[in-house]
């Protein structure tokens, strides 16, 4: 398995915590200041740059409002069947 931070992958886990955010009705900037981050930290974990850990990833949605085990469902049916070379 590769182990890229810029895998399919995570390009699809990525995509789904962008729209939970826009969901939220927040923009980085307002996320970021919740995380007591700069809004560079966003900005790489959503696009690929940086990945995150599953305390990072609790913390960001619980800073949403959501459900993280909602999207962590809703990641792995959308890589349901992706198998990486």
């Amino acid at each position: 398995m590769k182990k890229s931070v810029y895998s399919q992958p995570y390009s699809v886990f990525a995509a789904l915590l962008v729209g939970a955010r826009k969901k939220a009705g927040m923009r980085q900037i307002e996320l970021a200041h919740k995380l007591n981050k700069p809004q560079s930290f966003v900005s790489k974990f959503e696009c690929g740059e940086r990945r995150l850990d599953v305390i990072e990833f609790l913390t960001i949605m619980d800073a949403l409002g959501g459900d993280p085990l909602a999207l962590i469902a809703e990641t792995s049916k959308a890589l349901h069947g992706y198998q990486e070379c």
